[in-house]
């Protein structure tokens, strides 16, 4: 069962959502250009969030797809038991609450899998593989030269 992304459930839930945003009448917008970011090492570093930033002036929609546990379970992660971090950066952003998803150490590619995202950005080359092998979104590595080139490309904006 899918369901639209919203404020209230987004942060705790472990639900596949769809990422389809639909217009008033709940028809989804299959033109709507989508994009995820990665946090840690990624999303955390100025030049991605300047990137991002950019793209969602252009009218990209941009979402944040992140390994970090929930708030349910964020206390199983002690090394960071607090997301403070990266709020702070989404909010500075722009990016809604809604649209950070938390895999809770689970692959991206389970949520990424049958969803229209374009691509996403990662440091992690595991991850990186496996949404390439598994999935239609295009993982780039962001710690690869001309990371920044090919999202342009994919997207086709210069």
């Amino acid at each position: 069962m899918s369901k639209q992304l919203d404020s209230k459930n987004a942060e705790n839930s472990n639900e596949l959502y769809t990422l389809l945003p639909a217009d008033k009448k709940g028809v989804p917008d299959v033109g709507r250009q989508i994009v995820t970011f990665d946090f840690d090492s990624t999303l955390s570093h100025k030049i991605v969030q300047d990137f991002a930033k950019s793209l969602m002036i252009k009218g990209i929609e941009v979402l944040v797809l992140t390994s970090r546990y929930d708030e349910l379970h964020k206390h199983k992660y002690r090394h960071n038991p607090t997301n403070e971090d990266l709020y702070k950066v989404t909010d500075r952003l722009g990016i809604d609450r809604a649209k950070i998803r938390f895999q809770c150490m689970r692959p991206k590619a389970e949520y990424l899998f049958g969803t229209n995202v374009i691509w996403h950005l990662d440091d992690d080359y595991v991850e990186v593989n496996e949404i390439n092998s598994q999935t239609e979104t295009k993982g780039i590595d962001v710690t690869l030269k001309g990371w920044k080139k090919e999202c342009k490309s994919i997207l086709g904006i210069e």
